[in-house]
């Protein structure tokens, strides 16, 4: 009988996108998981669009913020509530090929590795391919991690029967990053990465706007709020992220073919 996975999906004013993304679930040819949508107070037609999903599919469940939280308590109460062995997470505007579930956990399983991430390829906002994809390391080491986040957020899955529910840090940004430096650490092994393109991100609009001073700010929180290192030692740590993230990470991003 396959583990059941537990998908969460944080949603804020998602009317756009929540169709093709919950249809993207729906495709997996593996079964047995549970989505878990988390609405952010949406003031858009995302909850109705999300409550027609529901009347037809029972293993789709949905959870409500009365007021604005974000993402970092959004994803929390998706953790709280999820049944599963495996905890995957995939925004409310990004796409997962059919086979990436059914291929990840035959992965872990058989590899008996707790965190696996893969590669997966670019869309603009109107889902048009970007001819760009961006490459999973294939063993991936915390104190690599540590220099940049290498693990796409929709491509993750960690084991949470033998990790236990790891959530997220309140952070405004880059709690994701936390996420999975938490997996890995407890883990104590490396993080499997898969060559195979298993995910499609959608690059907003406006996500392009972000700056190199928002850059150097939220992830300079990352060490400092988030684990919590002196001022000293995330001083240096981000004057090693900017080496690794401008000169090493930018190269695992290539060209791909027009199909």
């Amino acid at each position: 009988m396959q583990s059941l996975v537990s998908i969460i999906t944080p949603m804020f004013n998602s009317e756009a996108f929540i169709s093709e993304t919950i249809s993207s679930v729906l495709n997996q040819s593996y079964k047995n998981w549970e989505l878990i949508l988390i609405d952010d107070n949406s003031k858009d037609a995302t909850l109705s669009i999300v409550q027609e999903f529901i009347k037809i599919h029972p293993n789709i469940k949905l959870l409500k913020n009365e007021s604005n939280l974000g993402a970092a308590i959004s994803r929390n109460k998706g953790i709280d509530s999820a049944k599963g062995d495996y905890i995957a997470f995939l925004d409310a505007d990004d796409l997962w090929k059919p086979e990436k579930l059914e291929i990840q956990i035959a992965c872990m399983q058989t590899e008996n590795c707790d965190v696996c991430f893969s590669s997966y390829q670019l869309i603009n906002e109107k889902g048009e391919a970007l001819n760009k994809k961006v490459k999973a390391i294939p063993q991936l080491a915390y104190s690599k991690l540590l220099k940049s986040n290498y693990i796409g957020n929709l491509t993750g899955i960690y084991n949470a029967k033998v990790l236990g529910k790891i959530k997220t840090p309140d952070l405004r940004k880059r709690q994701d990053w936390l996420l999975w430096l938490s997996a890995i650490k407890k883990s104590g092994k490396r993080a499997q990465g898969m060559k195979e393109s298993l995910a499609y991100y959608r690059v907003r609009d406006n996500s392009m706007s972000s700056n190199k001073l928002n850059l150097i700010k939220y992830n300079y929180w990352v060490y400092k709020k988030g684990l919590s290192f002196s001022t000293i030692k995330s001083v240096y740590c981000m004057l090693v992220f900017l080496k690794e993230h401008f000169f090493v990470k930018s190269k695992q991003t290539i060209a791909i073919n027009k199909t």
